[in-house]
Parts: structure tokens; C-alpha cells; sequence
């Protein structure tokens, strides 16, 4: 009896497998222009961390939420620059949309706790609170000083820590006059693959994402029978502008088509994917999810490594 051989997997191209990517992601991107407006948030009132970068998570997850009818948006982050455009950009595309931006720290104990009860005076309750909010660096152990894994930690773990806290203390608040009559909402932490498997980041990046996925559970263990969900995302190789160094080196040196190579769909992703998951976690359809670390990465983290072109 001859041995049992195993079939290899037809392949494209690497230059067709990018032609193709790029073609995805210029329709993903572009989706909001064509897609109608939904109801997905109607009525909620949200705040989001980290909004300020131009190719974000917390931008597109804005515009995204904005165009899925979310009553009123506050919108934090640490700089001031982009956050006029991210408001004009909402109010003119959603008019009914109340968009207010906050320059401040997410890791400021008064300025998170400030923003939730601001929401409460002005909308009388919260529904969802992104903490997307968060640092990267890319040095060993050996250059990394404590002070500079302190900060990390700071920004990425106590601002977390912090909207948990204080958005769901919000949350347990009840408002009959404006439609809530239970306690109940979502939170949304924006961990990383890092936080799950070496090999994706710094130490004290990794360190602080692994944090950020153990609050998720913690908490949701912590706020059990009060309808407030706790989640976090775990982003793989996302064009961002907390990554577009790789990036641009990678364009630079023409190996763009590599970018995201080693997960199995075999590119990276953006910023408008993980707003997608942030919608799905802070909408009622994902009512029964809690305490979960989601990793959005193209399948990097569902296996060992595997010989490309062979089944694992």
C-alpha cells in the first residue's frame, strides 16, 4: 500500500495576493460612502478613547458608530490636532449625531470620571465607554528604562483600569425619563495580540495589553447580574498610526507585499475592521458576550507556526 501523501495548497501569487488586498481594503475602507445608514446604536450614548490619529481604531470606530445612529459621541484624546476635523467630519455627515471632542489624558482619574458623569447630566445615562486609548515602543528589555515602562503601563493598564471603573459605575445608573429603566452597557478595551502570544511586541507594550485582556475578564466577573458586558479587542497587524513606521519602511523597500504575511489570510489589516468588531460589541447583538478577549488578526494567533503551501 503506497504511504498517504498530503496535498499542498494551490497558492496565488504574492504580487496577485497583494493586487487583491489592496483592492479589499480600498472597499473596506471606502464602505461607509456606500453603505446605508443603520440603527445598530440608536439612542446610545458613547465615549471613545484615542481619537485622534488620522488612520485610527478610535476615528473610525466614531465615524462608524456616528453612521449606525448613536445618539451623542464624546470623543477624548490626549491631542487637540486632529479632534476639530474629527468633529466637522461627524457633524456634517450625520447632523443628528451630537459629536463632543475633549482634549485629555484616558489615564487622568478626573478626567474620565469628569466625562461619564458629563454624560450622565447631559443624556442621563451611558451606554458604551471604548477604551481604545494607548501607547506602543519597540525596545528590549535591556533599553527599556523604568520610568519609560511606568509610562507605558500608565497610559495603556490605568486608563483602562479607569474607564472600567468609572464608566460602569455610569452604567449601573438608571434614568426612566430617558429610556433606561435597568442597569446595563458596554465596555470595550482595546488590547492586542501581544497580550496573548510573545512575539508581537515589547516587553512592556506586551506586558500592559496582557493586562488589559486579564481587566476584561476580572471585571466582568466583578459586574456580574448588572448587564454590563466587558470585552477587549485584540488587533494583529493593523495600519495605524501607532504602526505606520513598519509600514512605511516595509513601501520603502518594496516589500509592501509582505506586510501580514505570516497569518493565514496573508495581509495586514485596518483600522475600519476593528471598528466593525467594536460595533458588534457595543451593539445588542453581542448581548451574551462577556469576558472575552477577541483577537482580530487574520488567524495569526489560532495556530503554531505552519510550513506555507501545507495543511497544519
Amino acid at each position: 500500500m503506497a504511504p498517504r501523501t498530503q496535498p499542498t495548497i494551490k497558492q496565488v501569487s504574492l504580487e496577485e495576493h497583494h493586487r487583491r488586498t489592496v483592492s479589499r481594503i480600498q472597499k473596506i475602507q471606502s464602505h461607509l460612502s456606500e453603505a446605508p445608514r443603520g440603527i445598530q446604536l440608536k439612542d446610545k450614548v458613547c465615549i471613545i478613547t484615542g481619537v485622534g490619529s488620522l488612520k485610527g481604531i478610535g476615528r473610525a470606530t466614531s465615524l462608524l458608530f456616528a453612521h449606525q445612529g448613536a445618539k451623542h459621541l464624546y470623543l477624548l484624546d490626549f491631542s487637540d490636532e486632529n479632534l476639530p476635523n474629527l468633529k466637522s467630519t461627524i457633524e456634517q455627515k450625520y447632523p443628528d449625531v451630537k459629536a463632543t471632542v475633549i482634549q485629555a489624558d484616558a489615564a487622568d482619574d478626573a478626567a474620565i470620571s469628569g466625562v461619564c458623569e458629563r454624560a450622565l447630566q447631559e443624556e442621563g445615562r451611558l451606554d458604551v465607554f471604548f477604551a481604545n486609548a494607548g501607547i506602543a515602543t519597540a525596545s528590549t528589555i535591556e533599553h527599556t528604562p523604568a520610568d519609560v515602562f511606568n509610562e507605558v503601563m500608565r497610559v495603556n493598564a490605568l486608563s483602562v483600569y479607569l474607564a472600567v471603573k468609572h464608566a460602569s459605575a455610569a452604567m449601573k445608573k438608571t434614568n426612566s425619563t430617558r429610556g433606561k429603566e435597568f442597569s446595563g452597557g458596554s465596555i470595550i478595551l482595546t488590547a492586542s495580540v501581544a497580550g496573548i502570544r510573545s512575539g508581537a511586541g515589547s516587553v512592556d507594550y506586551s506586558a500592559s495589553k496582557a493586562a488589559v485582556n486579564s481587566m476584561a475578564k476580572t471585571a466582568a466577573w466583578q459586574l456580574q447580574r448588572t448587564d454590563i458586558r466587558v470585552n477587549s479587542i485584540c488587533p494583529g497587524l493593523i495600519e495605524t498610526g501607532m504602526t505606520i513606521g513598519t509600514f512605511d519602511y516595509a513601501r520603502q523597500r518594496g516589500n509592501d507585499a509582505k506586510l501580514g504575511q505570516l497569518n493565514p489570510l496573508g495581509r495586514f489589516g485596518v483600522a475600519e475592521e476593528i471598528a466593525q468588531v467594536a460595533l458588534f460589541l457595543a451593539s445588542d447583538a453581542s448581548s451574551y458576550v462577556n469576558g472575552q478577549n477577541l483577537a482580530v488578526d487574520g488567524g495569526l494567533t489560532g495556530s503554531v507556526p505552519v510550513v506555507p503551501g501545507k495543511f497544519a
